[in-house]
């Protein structure tokens, strides 16, 4: 056979039936598409941190971050005696250390939510009108300032009878702040707590099709976090996952679910002192969580410790110890973010992710670099697993654990050849080598 040519490669199939089959399955590629979009590729705050509505002030995020680094340095002033308490190895005590004190003083809140919920309580209407406009005027100054979170929003009441109403009346009164403010910010996020049934969900929706109505909004503009705080959010009566219909009522606005773990353990009859993220019927609930949300866009967020890190060095080192070892196990299980309760918190938060990143840089980064050469290795890797590291190294940098110019360096890649990884189209391969 001459140079160039190919050999002839017999087949049985007319073009008859791939168009029949293609035909056929044309519904199902449009499901796929709309039910699973993908990861939507924006950043993911590594934690949440809830502050009552009477409590938020123009200062909260500067005065947990000042706070957090008074408790640093008094219980861990520099990287040895870090290292001691949390376990850290040697050659990540100094880098860990310095991100942390680096992070509390330029960004030590990255996901901020007005709480008018359980922390916040029942009030005068009167008062928690006034509440929800001014956490609008001050988010929207922050914003014009330049000094507000990341990702900053409100926790609402539920949907439920008694206090359904007062809801979705503070949800309106902090919107229409924020439009009279000078429109809605970046990083807006909305939470739904204590959801059991789908139609709860729906009903958000609706109210929130209506203000974009009444605005000229673009039509989904508005998204919401889904707080699973009930066993009938895990497992409806009829044995079906709620909360991955729960996803869909959503219409595409849900963008997060959020584990409540005190309110999730006590509605399983859980004791008060065993109630913790770690406890069985917290990972069922949250692998449950993981599946539904898979491939739809939805994170899942771990919930929160409440053993506060207060007292003596003593007290607060074995806070510290558990609280750090709790982010590890979630970031471990994929939950790449949770919630934050006090600002003594913010340095194990911290201390914990950005340990995670580091002591895994340099493998994923060699991994990933065999991977786009095709080169040998002990670990032979798929597609799947290139999204993976991809995802890892795209993680780290965000929260910064992980610095532009080192990933560069030991990858040869560019944070655009790390997306075209992480973010391959449905069906196809991860993007080619650059």
């Amino acid at each position: 056979m001459g140079q160039g040519q190919r050999e002839r490669v017999a087949t049985s199939l007319g073009s008859a039936v791939h168009e029949e089959i293609s035909a056929s399955l044309a519904p199902v590629d449009a499901e796929l598409e709309r039910r699973y979009p993908g990861d939507p590729g924006t950043r993911q705050p590594v934690h949440t941190v809830y502050v009552p509505g009477d409590a938020f002030a123009a200062d909260t995020v500067r005065s947990w971050g000042a706070r957090a680094l008074a408790a640093l340095d008094e219980h861990a002033p520099d990287a040895a005696s870090l290292a001691t308490v949390l376990g850290l190895a040697d050659d990540l005590a100094e880098p860990v250390h310095d991100r942390v004190r680096a992070k509390l003083e330029r960004e030590p809140v990255e996901d901020l939510r007005v709480d008018f919920e359980d922390g916040y309580g029942a009030r005068p209407d009167a008062e928690e009108d006034q509440a929800a406009a001014r956490a609008a005027r001050l988010i929207a100054q922050a914003h014009r300032d330049g000094t507000a979170a990341p990702y900053t929003g409100i926790r609402m009441k539920c949907m439920e009878a008694p206090v359904r109403d007062r809801g979705i009346r503070t949800l309106d009164i902090f919107l229409t702040g924020l439009m009279e403010a000078g429109g809605l910010p970046r990083g807006l996020v909305l939470t739904l707590p204590k959801v059991t049934y789908p139609e709860q969900v729906t009903a958000l929706v609706r109210v929130l099709e209506e203000f974009e109505k009444a605005h000229g909004l673009e039509p989904g503009r508005i998204g919401f976090e889904i707080q699973i705080e009930t066993s009938q959010a895990i497992l409806a009566a009829d044995g079906t996952a709620t909360v991955a219909r729960m996803i869909q009522a959503a219409e595409g606005r849900a963008t997060g679910l959020h584990y409540g773990t005190f309110d999730y353990s006590a509605c399983l009859g859980v004791s008060a002192a065993y109630q913790a993220s770690d406890h069985p019927a917290a990972d069922h609930a949250k692998a449950v969580m993981q599946v539904a949300a898979a491939g739809t866009g939805v994170r899942v967020c771990d919930g929160s410790t409440n053993v506060l890190p207060v007292g003596p060095s003593e007290k607060v080192h074995e806070a510290w110890r558990l609280h750090y070892r709790l982010t590890r196990r979630a970031l471990a299980r994929a939950y790449h973010q949770g919630w934050d309760m006090h600002p003594g918190h913010l340095p194990t938060r911290y201390a914990a992710v950005f340990a995670f990143y580091r002591e895994g840089f340099e493998q994923a980064a060699a991994r990933l670099v065999r991977y786009v050469g095709r080169a040998g290795g002990d670990v032979m890797d798929e597609p799947a697993t290139a999204k993976a590291l991809s995802g890892y190294l795209l993680r780290g940098l965000d929260c910064g654990a992980l610095d532009t110019a080192e990933v560069a360096r030991a990858t040869g890649l560019t944070r655009a050849d790390l997306e075209g990884f992480a973010m391959p189209r449905r069906g196809g391969l991860t993007a080619s080598a650059p």
